[in-house]
């Protein structure tokens, strides 16, 4: 297994195909099984050319990627900018599958449902890797994530929405030489691969985890017993006055993920908004369907928190990964993120490679980012989400 990632910010499509292509020839010393393609809206009047481009000159067999507000890939992150990143990998002894689906096609009966059964009939015991990229107007990702959960009883899921547009049919899709605007695309890793993976949500709690007390869906009534606003009165009073300031624009509310814990650490959560409250009431509305008796607490994010969860998810990974390194991987970063929340650019990517050393790392700023927090694939905001690949004979799956 070999993998590479070069970036172009050569304004002259062909040009920066040309470029491309030699580093990865170069790189992996054969033709790539499956190359990633992340594209700037810079590009946009080449969109069509750019999954043909690249099969001509590498001679692919498979090439999937997307639109992108900023590109991941070769040691940059490249924003708002013309940029074109390439990362590609030989995947010897590996199944890959790759399809496009329309929200119509999550139903029953569909060529997609059918698809996956007869993926999950191959698979048998073994995890399945899966990869997915969205369209984040028109495609429900999150129905699609638990139609792949239910599917397989082990997967591993990863991926991010599309940028690089601010309206409907202006986020690209491609997948080998065609484009679309609409949809999502699936990539099915199987037999002779890994792919481990993390989420830093880049968010720090405040206070102590708290039962939902009364609730109906993401309006939350009661909390111990106690209206929400007066539980966050309570917060703010205790606050220090940079944690006041931040609980103005930048409090969130997270979910527990392992009911029945006797303690609970930052990362045990699921993130979510908090998007409003009624201070007659004392309620408070999260992004997010709660239920009665739920663990919750409230969290804060900013820069240093963001950098510094980041630096423990990576060290958490680097330790599950042991001695049997990463051959390759991919970042899906929020637009949220980066230059404009760090102030430098490339801060995450640079943060993978200290943590892991110089794995080839691509990949793109989304619009929404999928992965893993315990176990079940969701969509997110304002995170990072890591995924990253080696043979499967080199350890077990994580």
């Amino acid at each position: 297994m070999k993998w590479s990632s070069a970036l172009s910010r050569e304004p002259d499509l062909e040009a920066a195909l040309d470029a491309l292509a030699g580093h990865t020839r170069e790189a992996l010393g054969g033709t790539p099984d499956l190359v990633f393609v992340f594209v700037s809206g810079a590009h946009r009047i080449g969109f069509d050319r750019v999954g043909r481009g690249l099969r001509e000159r590498l001679g692919a067999a498979r090439v999937v990627g997307c639109s992108a507000g900023g590109v991941i890939g070769g040691g940059q992150e490249v924003e708002h900018e013309v940029a074109i990143g390439v990362t590609a990998a030989c995947l010897p002894g590996v199944d890959i599958d790759c399809w496009r689906l329309e929200a119509a096609d999550l139903g029953p009966g569909t060529a997609h449902s059918q698809r996956l059964a007869a993926l999950a009939a191959a698979a048998a015991d073994e995890p399945v890797q899966l990869l997915v990229l969205a369209d984040p107007f028109s495609f429900p990702t999150e129905r699609l994530l638990r139609a792949l959960e239910h599917a397989f009883g082990r997967s591993v899921i990863s991926g991010g929405l599309a940028s690089g547009g601010n309206a409907p049919g202006e986020c690209a899709l491609f997948l080998d030489e065609r484009l679309w605007y609409t949809g999502a695309l699936v990539v099915a890793l199987g037999g002779d691969i890994d792919m481990l993976t993390a989420v830093a949500q880049g968010c720090r709690p405040i206070g102590e985890p708290l039962f939902v007390s009364a609730c109906d869906d993401g309006r939350i009534t009661g909390l111990d017993g106690r209206r929400p606003y007066d539980v966050l009165n309570d917060l703010f009073a205790a606050a220090s006055p940079s944690d006041r300031e931040l609980m103005q624009h930048s409090l969130f509310l997270g979910l527990a993920m392992r009911p029945g814990e006797q303690a609970y650490a930052q990362g045990d959560f699921l993130v979510r908004n908090v998007m409003g409250g009624d201070a007659d009431s004392g309620a408070l509305w999260v992004g997010a369907r709660v239920h009665p008796n739920q663990v919750v607490q409230f969290h804060l994010r900013d820069a240093a928190t963001s950098a510094a969860d980041l630096e423990q998810t990576l060290a958490r990974l680097d330790t599950a990964i042991g001695t049997a390194r990463p051959a390759g991987g991919l970042l899906f970063s929020c637009m949220g993120r980066g230059a404009g929340l760090y102030g430098v650019a490339g801060h995450d990517s640079s943060l993978v490679h200290a943590a892991l050393g110089a794995v080839p790392l691509g990949g793109f700023f989304c619009n929404g980012e999928i992965g893993e927090v315990a176990g079940v694939p969701f969509v997110h905001g304002y995170t990072s989400a890591i995924a990253l690949f080696r043979p499967r004979g080199d350890g077990a799956p994580v």
